[in-house]
């Protein structure tokens, strides 16, 4: 990955699924808004609101500078093909602007009930996402463009799915870790490959009221999915910290709180641990609305 690449998404971003509760007008006036913070890069889910691609379109043609990163884009919810032509249309149409963020699971049958996707056999997710990976780099491509696909990154988090994402992609764009992560992850990847670290934080000085809320945020990833609880206590988490509700210390290794120069500074820890960009996901009281004041007195501390 070139420097240039690297410094096109900036230090810091945002990373929300708070858009598919809006209507498309305010998503398309957050974004503006966020590009003009002087944010590098706009990251969203991909659950049951918007389709990744649909969402993507939606949030580039508002903007003119700023990345749009999915994070992720789930390989169940399309086949190979969909992916790869949906990718190289937003990359020809907004060349050098979107990353495709890909990874999948499912961490229970709710997805399964609705559309009868099998499920991958468990422990077989590096294979699964190297079979997509090969079935999307063998479609055809009839562009114009030479070369209009957009950069990939996979959600990793485990030992065998950072080193795919180094072999195979720009790199790797983790989602629910603590800086020791970050650090484990620069090792294992060598100093070439990307890594895009999602982080959770609550702006909030008031220290039991923003524990409240990252202790829900924590609890509802270690009880659902079953990939988080394992990277967790790959980093050294046990029962003690996870059985009977998380611990304090493990919320406060995943979520940063307090005012904006403790966010700062968690995000700093990130990049000193080799992470490239730090996108932030803020949360408040109502996950359905915009975190939009939160994002704007964050930005000055994070884009010095």
């Amino acid at each position: 990955m070139t420097d240039a690449a690297r410094n096109g998404l900036g230090k810091a971003g945002i990373w929300t699924f708070a858009f598919d509760a809006q209507p498309a007008g305010r998503v398309r006036e957050a974004a503006a808004e966020i590009e003009e913070l002087g944010y590098g890069a706009i990251w969203f889910g991909e659950a049951f609101g918007r389709e990744t691609a649909g969402q993507a379109w939606l949030l580039l043609s508002a903007t003119r500078r700023i990345t749009v990163a999915s994070g992720i884009a789930n390989i169940a919810f399309r086949d190979p093909i969909a992916a790869a032509t949906a990718s190289r249309t937003l990359g020809e149409a907004f060349p050098g602007r979107y990353l495709l963020g890909l990874g999948g699971h499912r961490v229970d049958d709710t997805v399964h009930k609705l559309d009868g996707y099998p499920m991958p056999a468990r422990g077989r997710a590096v294979a699964t996402m190297t079979a997509y990976l090969d079935a999307m780099d063998a479609v055809p491509a009839h562009s114009p463009v030479p070369d209009p696909a957009p950069h990939r990154v996979l959600a990793a988090l485990g030992p065998k799915m950072l080193q795919l994402a180094a072999e195979r992609t720009w790199g790797a764009h983790p989602y629910f870790v603590p800086v020791e992560h970050t650090r484990r992850a620069r090792e294992l990847m060598g100093p070439d490959a990307f890594l895009g670290v999602e982080q959770a934080v609550v702006l909030d000085t008031d220290p039991a009221r923003a524990r409240e809320l990252a202790t829900a945020h924590v609890a509802a990833y270690v009880s659902m999915a079953a990939h988080q609880e394992a990277n967790v206590r790959r980093l050294g988490f046990g029962d003690e910290d996870i059985v009977g509700g998380p611990s304090r210390r493990l919320v406060d290794a995943i979520v940063a709180h307090g005012d904006a120069d403790a966010i700062r500074r968690r995000v700093r820890e990130h990049l000193d641990a080799g992470a490239d960009h730090v996108c932030i996901q803020v949360f408040t009281a109502d996950p359905t609305a915009l975190p939009d004041r939160e994002w704007r007195e964050l930005a000055p501390a994070l884009l010095r």
